[in-house]
């Protein structure tokens, strides 16, 4: 892979993230966005275990989904309180994603601020809360509804691998859906990785980013970004998802959201072998075009 640093900035005007970020489709780290949010300093695992800890939670361990698994399908379930005393004793590889904490402590809502001068479209009903225990894993993938991205860590170190999405034959993308059929793990450590380049040629010629994420960093993830992440410590981080502002963007997100996760639900219930092996020739014949 041929990765290179984000760019970095304390603050930013409106203009200038507009003029080199947003428009241009490129991510940047802002350090202390974030750091005028109440929530910079109120929120940690107590304060969240006081307020939502008896609130039951969906887990996901770090095994890659098959072809056969039906997406976002959970390994375990515990209440919110049992899962924050279980990753605070160490390295735990379980993480909650797509948790709307905000439905349960309403309250939550008023420790930050929509960064409306930076973009628009903010899909206010819906702020998520991710959360992992050290070594847990997000494989890599791009967000099904294709929306901008602003990603703040509030607890902990997070190490993350990005791709624009014109990169995702050399990913080696399933047709279909937002994973990658390789597997990025331990990407930045050459003894333990697990990536495959005889298995997956492709990957050396992808580029990207590569990041680490502190307590306050705030990650602009354009529309459409591959993104891997990996918990260095157990932390927790919230998503802002903005919506692109033009009609064909936001269909893009309609149709992946709705159509193209409704076909391949429906394939991998009805001919889930015949829908394997058509993916798996398609993946590499569209990896083998970028190679040649």
């Amino acid at each position: 892979m041929q990765l290179r640093p984000v760019d970095v900035v304390d603050d930013i005007s409106a203009e200038d993230f507009k003029k080199n970020y947003y428009y241009p489709m490129r991510p940047l780290v802002i350090k202390n966005l974030a750091k005028s949010w109440p929530a910079y300093q109120k929120w940690n695992w107590d304060y969240f275990k006081g307020l939502v800890g008896d609130q039951k939670v969906a887990l996901y361990n770090n095994v890659k989904s098959d072809a056969y698994t039906p997406i976002n399908t959970a390994d375990d379930y515990k209440t919110f309180g049992e899962y924050i005393d279980m990753i605070k004793q160490g390295p735990a590889a379980w993480r909650i994603f797509l948790f709307n904490i905000f439905d349960h402590a309403p309250e939550l809502i008023n420790d930050f601020t929509w960064p409306e001068e930076l973009m628009k479209g903010f899909v206010k009903k819906y702020p998520m809360l991710f959360t992992g225990g050290q070594t847990s894993i997000t494989h890599m993938h791009f967000d099904i509804d294709v929306s901008h991205i602003l990603h703040t860590q509030f607890s902990g170190r997070k190490r993350v691998l990005l791709f624009p999405n014109e990169e995702q034959y050399k990913l080696y993308r399933k047709p279909f859906e937002v994973l990658s059929l390789a597997d990025f793990s331990n990407y930045y450590d050459a003894e333990n990785s697990k990536i495959d380049y005889e298995k997956f040629p492709a990957l050396r010629n992808a580029k990207g980013y590569d990041l680490i994420l502190d307590h306050g960093d705030t990650l602009f993830m354009p529309a459409g970004y591959w993104h891997h992440m990996e918990y260095l410590d157990s932390g927790f981080a919230m998503s802002l998802r903005a919506l692109q502002p033009s009609l064909s963007g936001k269909l893009n997100g309609v149709w992946k959201l709705f159509g193209m996760r409704g076909i391949d639900t429906l394939m991998k219930k009805t001919i889930p072998h015949p829908w394997y092996n058509w993916k798996k020739k398609r993946i590499f014949e569209n990896a083998d075009k970028t190679l040649q």
